[in-house]
């Protein structure tokens, strides 16, 4: 059994030690993403508590190997993909930025669903000068509106696809239900689903997304904090192993699934550094079936 200790030399540190995963047949990218919605102010509002050190994270990301991060309109909102450009533009080679639509923020932790064409529209388009990107290689709906007819969302960004100003479409908390009328209209490359070691309520999504070899992306893959409670079945396993209780989540993420993308997020740039040693850890088959059982799938 690997026991890899937390602290890796930084020659050591890369996050092509996730693995590889195609989206759509043309964008190969590491499986160990970033999740840049931290590198705003609290309650996802405003202007991060240090804009030098969220810029250096993005800088020591893909220093580190990270060519994927997932952003949105609404982180902020705006802030974090106006902090992406400045810290990466111009965007190095094969960079994939994803970034989301469907949302008006109306305060801190305020989070108002808006599937309206005209807003998506407008959001791609913001998305578009903000990131300073002629196309976004990544675009998901960031919730299915229940104001708005399914069918006019998605042909929306089927419209914008046409026009080149997306190339690949992707969903956010959906069923599989959602995700097959989707697919209907225009092809679905990746679904972002909350999911972790202690949160597996979307398992059955995860499953549907394997048969079908779309992406996984778990948003709050380290259920927010919650991975690392002293005193935990997973700590005390962590502990045994050498590794953080965060690590291990994202070892174990890394292992569930071939299609899972974590994508961590962090303000800070030595937890980055932890959650890239993460892609490098190897555990026997007993020790991830183990650390299996804990999670609820309630």
């Amino acid at each position: 059994m690997h026991t890899a200790t937390a602290k890796q030399s930084s020659d050591e540190l890369s996050a092509a030690k996730s693995g590889n995963f195609r989206i759509g047949e043309d964008l190969q990218i590491h499986r160990l993403g970033y999740g840049a919605m931290r590198i705003t102010g609290k309650g996802i509002w405003g202007e991060p508590q240090n804009r030098d050190e969220a810029i250096q994270v993005l800088r020591r990301a893909v220093a580190l190997g990270i060519n994927f991060i997932d952003t949105a309109d609404s982180y902020g909102p705006s802030v974090s993909e106006d902090i992406i450009a400045e810290a990466l533009h111009p965007y190095p080679a094969g960079l994939v930025i994803a970034t989301k639509a469907g949302f008006d923020r109306t305060g801190p932790d305020k989070w108002v669903t808006n599937g309206r064409p005209e807003h998506l529209r407008a959001a791609c388009e913001g998305s578009l000068t903000r990131l300073r990107l002629e196309r976004i290689d990544l675009f998901q709906l960031h919730r299915i509106d229940d104001k708005v007819p399914a069918d006019v969302q998605l042909g929306t960004l089927k419209d914008l696809q046409a026009e080149g100003k997306i190339k690949h479409i992707g969903l956010s908390e959906v069923s599989i239900e959602q995700i097959k009328h989707a697919r209907t209209i225009v092809p679905i490359v990746t679904v972002q689903n909350r999911y972790s070691v202690l949160d597996r309520a979307a398992e059955d999504v995860l499953d549907y997304c394997q048969r079908e070899n779309i992406g996984f992306i778990p948003w709050f893959p380290l259920a927010a904090g919650q991975v690392s409670t002293a005193g935990s079945e997973l700590a005390r396993i962590a502990s045994q192993l050498k590794v953080t209780p965060s690590q291990l989540a994202l070892a174990w993420l890394l292992w569930r699934s071939p299609v899972i993308l974590p994508i961590p997020g962090t303000s800070r740039v030595a937890h980055l550094e932890e959650n890239i040693a993460a892609a490098a850890l190897k555990f026997d088959e007993s020790t991830m079936r183990e650390i299996d059982k804990l999670g609820s799938k309630s």
